[in-house]
């Protein structure tokens, strides 16, 4: 049985979830401690639970301490992962992405097609955005061996939550190809959404949308940026997502939620920057996708190369579970090469 310290580097949710998708993988027991230990509130919240039990469920697991502040669990994986049609809820407001992202590794070598519908919130502050994941990462998935698409069914915010998206996925038919990204290369026009619910009166998503494409046009980059207006949200709620592919076939992204007392100028200027940020950094990574393309480097079949903005504790987090899992890690400065254990499916 495999012992992982949740106290280790981030001591978040991330090595909870990450953790179990890759014992599974390794069909190893898994005991976890010390979930969540630098969190405000330790121990494992319902969002965390409901990531566990999915995964549960797709490798047929057996577990033990599984409950709402539980700081300590066991995850025994089952012989085979399946796919098929699943449908999971949170119950709260809790980030339906970051169980969807927890789940991917696991998902991709599933038996066959998986189609999931995940309910929670959507669109939140430290949560990745499905428009982030779905036209960041998962492109870049697609290169190492495996097609995924993410749709959002239903926009939800905090504190509300009743968001739903939508995971379909075919999984990979051999291991993951290594990923390498060396050169960042140029980006010329950057495409987004600027979503708003319940808020076409104040012309939210217009304001995010204006104010953002403003501060890239200074920079002189072309934007295509979506408006939506949405009124089938349980709340008001907005958030704003712009991505593009650079020369080289780099991707980088960045994005924002809505908040009380946050401006839909002060959100469109802070996409903008964060956005201009990474690109002038020179890393082939955005801050978000550098740790997760970490784990999945980390699975895959040779050597993952490329560059990150920042070394936050996400990407050290999940190096150091990489290693924990059969991968060799080297590290310069803000250059990473990740030998993968070369998962294949069973």
């Amino acid at each position: 049985m495999i012992e992982l310290d949740g106290a280790m580097h981030s001591g978040s949710g991330t090595l909870v979830r990450f953790g179990v998708a890759l014992a599974a993988l390794a069909g190893r027991p898994l005991r976890v401690v010390n979930a969540r230990a630098r969190r405000q509130k330790p121990g494992l919240a319902p969002q965390h639970v409901a990531a566990v039990r999915a995964s549960a469920d797709l490798c047929g697991a057996q577990t033990q301490g599984v409950e709402v502040g539980a700081r300590s669990f066991e995850f025994v994986p089952g012989p085979r992962i399946s796919g098929g049609e699943f449908v999971w809820s949170i119950g709260t407001a809790g980030s339906a992405t970051m169980l969807a992202l927890g789940l991917l590794p696991l998902a991709c070598f599933a038996d066959r097609p998986l189609r999931a519908r995940i309910t929670g919130g959507v669109f939140q502050d430290f949560a990745p955005s499905p428009h982030h994941l779905g036209n960041v990462l998962l492109p870049l998935l697609s290169r190492m061996g495996v097609t995924a698409e993410l749709e959002v069914r239903r926009p939800g915010y905090v504190p509300g939550g009743e968001g739903t998206i939508e995971l379909r996925l075919q999984p990979a038919q051999r291991a993951l190809s290594g990923l390498v990204l060396l050169d960042p290369g140029s980006v010329a026009e950057v495409r987004g959404v600027a979503l708003a619910s319940h808020l076409a009166e104040r012309r939210v998503a217009e304001r995010m949308a204006e104010s953002c494409a403003a501060a890239l046009a200074a920079r002189g980059l072309r934007t295509r940026i979506e408006i939506v207006n949405d009124s089938d949200a349980s709340q008001p709620g907005a958030s704003l997502a712009i991505w593009a592919e650079s020369s080289t076939g780099c991707r980088f992204g960045a994005d924002r939620a809505g908040a009380p007392r946050r401006s839909a100028e002060a959100i469109g200027r802070f996409v903008a920057r964060a956005f201009l940020e990474d690109l002038a950094s020179g890393a082939t990574t955005d801050r978000h996708l550098a740790d997760q393309l970490v784990i999945f480097a980390g699975i895959a079949e040779g050597v993952s190369r490329f560059s990150v903005p920042q070394v936050s504790g996400h990407v050290e987090s999940n190096l150091w579970l990489a290693q924990l899992f059969g991968a060799s890690v080297r590290r310069d400065g803000s250059r990473i090469e990740i030998t993968g254990s070369g998962q294949r499916p069973r």
